[in-house]
């Protein structure tokens, strides 16, 4: 053996070499992620979704709902659950079938401002004023000799509940709405049915009748 390969330093195992020891951390840190990246996807909470149009005022049942397992992730809170449900529960805004419910369009009936009325439009309504629609309530106030006055705002923002047509020969032709409308408007409008006006239903932001 000479003397330079007597002074040659020996080799490191390749598993005592910090690069190799980093090396090995981030890859399992980078498994580990991807795994919890997996399992937040596939993990799924029962929430309810509406199984039919829901208007504003009224009252939602679990009834009216589906519960179905989706996965909201951080959101999950956002929307409504079994135990989340109140149980004198009516909805705040309009609520489309199939729609997950989120907690801020419930709240408790008595924080409600709104109700319903049914009216009577003379005429048909246009195909577009269906449940769930927004839309305005107009009223002409009756003259003499059968003549109306020029029609005005009666009610701004009304959301349809339903609907109902009646062709008979006996009702005439016409069309009966219940509409959800704020509290303070209530006396008006029943003032206007009862005084004989003449209502018409427009879509929201619609033309004049």
């Amino acid at each position: 053996m000479t003397s330079g390969e007597s002074a040659r330093p020996r080799a490191r195992a390749f598993w005592s070499d910090t690069r190799f020891l980093l090396g090995i951390v981030l890859v399992v840190a980078s498994i580990a992620g991807v795994w919890a990246v997996v399992a937040a996807a596939r993990h799924t909470v029962p929430v309810f979704a509406a199984s039919r149009t829901i208007v504003p005022g009224e009252r939602v049942a679990s009834r009216d709902l589906t519960l179905v397992d989706v996965a909201l992730g951080d959101t999950a809170n956002a929307y409504v659950a079994t135990a989340s449900l109140p149980s004198d529960a009516v909805a705040t805004r309009t609520i489309a079938a199939g729609e997950l419910v989120p907690q801020a369009a419930i709240s408790s009936q008595h924080a409600i401002r709104t109700t319903t009325v049914v009216l009577h439009s003379d005429g048909d309504v246009p195909s577009s004023v269906v449940t769930g629609a927004q839309v305005e309530v107009w009223a002409a106030a009756p003259l003499e000799q059968g003549r109306f006055d020029t029609p005005h705002v009666l009610v701004d923002e009304a959301t349809v509940l339903s609907v109902t047509r009646d062709d008979s020969v006996m009702a005439g032709a016409g069309v009966s709405l219940e509409v959800v409308i704020d509290r303070s408007q209530v006396a008006a409008t029943l003032a206007a049915v009862a005084g004989g006006a003449s209502i018409s239903v427009v879509p929201a932001g619609g033309p004049l009748p």
